[in-house]
């Protein structure tokens, strides 16, 4: 993608239309219950209060789904409570500078910098990527003397520090950023994967722990944070790096065994391979793993056919989790290991869960949803833009075309755009104006008129 252009547009391809097929979810109701689930929980901090820190790991994970909802929602308004945040932290991580908890923050800085390129956003993040890069990174990884506050020795840690050193590469053009990323991934990956179970231990403390029935320890929400930690540093990977195909290896390793050990439900309850003892299904959890599913198929590395009704089950039991008020339930607590949820419980990470998992499920439904027709248009500027739009229907031999019984609809609202046409001997070109906050992204495509 080409991040100074004014404004890309993708078309994913050029095809007769023939009619949708039908999908289990829908984009409109998908989109307003994002849009639901974002209002409650900025509502809750502006009303009732933040309970950890701006600048603390909770906060840095619920930013992640709030900038990707601020992509697709088409409305300055996320922006600017993302950057109100960046402001009332001054723009700086967190305390403890070498503690991945502490910088996860950095995703958010980074990404915001992308639209906005203000430098007092990534100033001082960078400063700290600069000392991690020089760091030999040498010590063991075993669980003691505070070994979380210099090193990645914990599973958390590969979704709170890598995609934010891979972001600061793509918005600086360091390579050495994610090369270090990339370096410590393997280093904990190499001490934390089991690779029979084909999934990662919590810390070293878990090795020899079991559960109940007799399984090893592996937490839902912990290899939740890996999978999408490796989904985001995959993404901020270019495809001729040394290390891609490994990476990809990897995600794609993990994908299956959790797809394997997906429970009835749909979720993946707090503890991955003793479901049983931990009866109610976890929304954290599920929502980073359902991200990261999701994230795969859209991004060709997984098979559609395969993970759909994976991702689409896992969807279906986050979506039954949010209340009537926009507040998602049956989120587990903090905390290191597998424990009970309850259907109140909340908190703000799994809200970000929640949003990145969703964002996903929308780019599915429309590339794969409508025969070709998908438009999306995209805004990579600070600035509010309107630009025409042309969706191309291609005429097929033989095939007559009623212009009355089409329309063009912005798949995630429904709301069906007003257009002219212009026709040729092969092509029918649908033409129309949209206006696109800074940096978000609409879906567009040709549907039947009902």
């Amino acid at each position: 993608m080409n991040k100074c252009s004014l404004l890309f547009t993708l078309l994913f391809s050029c095809a007769v239309f023939s009619g949708s097929k039908a999908q289990e979810v829908r984009m409109d109701s998908t989109f307003s219950l994002l849009k639901k689930v974002a209002d409650w929980q900025w509502h809750e901090l502006e009303t009732v209060g933040w309970k950890n820190h701006r600048k603390d790991w909770t906060s840095g994970a619920m930013y992640t789904g709030m900038f990707a909802w601020a992509q697709y929602a088409n409305n300055v308004i996320y922006y600017d409570k993302l950057k109100e945040v960046g402001e009332m932290n001054k723009w700086q991580i967190g305390k403890y500078r070498h503690f991945a908890d502490d910088y996860c923050v950095g995703q958010l800085y980074t990404q915001l910098y992308e639209i906005f390129r203000d430098e007092r956003y990534i100033q001082d993040f960078r400063s700290l990527a600069d000392t991690l890069v020089s760091i030999p990174h040498n010590e063991s990884l075993a669980w003691k003397n505070n070994i979380y506050t210099r090193e990645w020795a914990w599973c958390d840690a590969l979704f709170m520090g890598p995609p934010g050193l891979g972001y600061l590469t793509e918005a600086t053009g360091n390579p050495n950023y994610l090369n270090k990323s990339i370096a410590l991934w393997w280093k904990s990956t190499a001490f934390l994967y089991d690779k029979d179970e084909r999934l990662f231990y919590r810390d070293s403390r878990y090795f020899n722990k079991r559960e109940k029935n007799g399984a090893k320890v592996f937490w839902s929400r912990g290899n939740g944070w890996v999978i999408a930690g490796l989904a985001r540093l995959i993404s901020a990977t270019p495809k001729h790096h040394p290390a891609y195909e490994q990476l990809k290896r990897l995600f794609i390793e993990m994908a299956d065994k959790l797809a394997a050990i997906q429970y009835k439900d749909g979720s993946w309850h707090a503890s991955l391979l003793d479901p049983e003892s931990f009866p109610m299904k976890e929304t954290s959890g599920t929502g980073f793993i359902g991200y990261a599913l999701t994230w795969g198929i859209n991004e060709g590395l997984l098979s559609f056919p395969k993970y759909q009704p994976v991702v689409t089950k896992a969807w279906d039991a986050m979506r039954s989790s949010v209340h009537s008020d926009g507040k998602l339930g049956y989120v587990q607590p903090q905390g290191a290991a597998p424990d009970q949820v309850s259907y109140d419980g909340t908190d703000v990470y799994g809200v970000g869960a929640f949003l990145l998992f969703g964002t996903e499920m929308l780019k599915m439904l429309a590339q794969f949803d409508n025969n070709g027709t998908t438009h999306v248009v995209y805004n990579p500027t600070p600035k509010t833009v309107t630009r025409q739009v042309e969706i191309n229907l291609r005429k097929e031999k033989g095939t007559k075309i009623r212009l009355n019984e089409y329309g063009v609809q912005d798949l995630f609202t429904g709301e069906k755009i007003k257009y002219s046409t212009t026709e040729s001997s092969r092509n029918i070109v649908f033409k129309f104006d949209t206006e696109l906050a800074p940096g978000s992204k609409r879906y567009f495509a040709l549907k039947p008129k009902r």
